[in-house]
């Protein structure tokens, strides 16, 4: 049975794409910041027949958290086919380049980018004795320096100093970490679920949760000859095709 870790996986996309994996045969390791929120989403999957899952109580930014996490995890399993570095925080909006406080950038590079960075870095051990590794970092369209310098572009006015930029960081990062283990069975990928209606946009995207989440399971479940380094978006055609960088 296949293993997977996913950050920020008691609600919304992450939520769903447990669901997914889990409906896949995967051994779920559903990581959540709040214990009583995910114990909420183990309760909702177990409900739906699904009970290969452990609830993981991960604070990403923290990393006394995120070590906890990997003992938590390393006592169940000696390897880790997947990770999903799911979880991330918006800062809020707007988010204006020349007034946005310094700290609100910090708070959120802190989650969306370093702490995706650390959990990398703590669970490759784990990740590198599977056979077929796979690491799938969420990014957002608006990460894209690429669209984001196109008039045309839909999005082309949601412009800001934090959620963006921090993003765009682990689109870098992701192309660092596939080239640093291109000769290796890992496949690493930066994928956009697109502009999705969820509680961390108010409702407001048009795509749904379960579109979301199949793009990311889609290159979550690539096999030895899918791509690596790659950027992936729904909101390209709606299938998820390569992005602009």
């Amino acid at each position: 049975m296949k293993t997977a870790l996913i950050t920020g996986a008691n609600k919304s996309i992450g939520f769903e794409t447990a669901r997914q994996l889990a409906a896949q045969g995967y051994f779920i390791f559903l990581g959540s910041r709040d214990l009583k929120n995910g114990e909420q989403a183990v309760a909702r999957l177990k409900a739906e027949g699904f009970d290969q899952l452990t609830l993981i109580q991960l604070n990403v930014a923290d990393p006394a958290s995120v070590k906890a996490a990997r003992e938590q995890v390393g006592k169940q399993t000696a390897s880790l086919d997947l990770l999903i570095n799911n979880a991330g925080i918006s800062g809020g909006f707007p988010q204006t380049p020349s007034t946005t406080e310094v700290a609100t950038i910090r708070e959120v590079f802190d989650t969306n980018f370093f702490g995706a960075i650390n959990v990398t870095q703590v669970f490759l051990d784990l990740l590198k004795k599977s056979p077929a590794p796979r690491i799938v970092n969420v990014t957002s369209g608006l990460g894209s320096l690429t669209l984001h310098s196109d008039p045309s572009w839909k999005y082309y006015e949601i412009k800001g100093a934090a959620y963006g930029p921090s993003k765009t960081a682990l689109n870098a990062y992701t192309v660092a970490l596939a080239y640093e283990l291109r000769d290796t069975a890992f496949k690493v990928n930066a994928v956009d679920p697109g502009h999705t209606g969820t509680d961390f946009n108010n409702h407001r995207g048009p795509g749904s949760v379960e579109d979301a989440a199949k793009i990311i399971v889609k290159y979550a479940s690539i096999d030895a000859d899918g791509p690596t380094g790659k950027y992936f978006s729904n909101d390209m055609d709606g299938d998820g095709d390569e992005s602009p960088w």
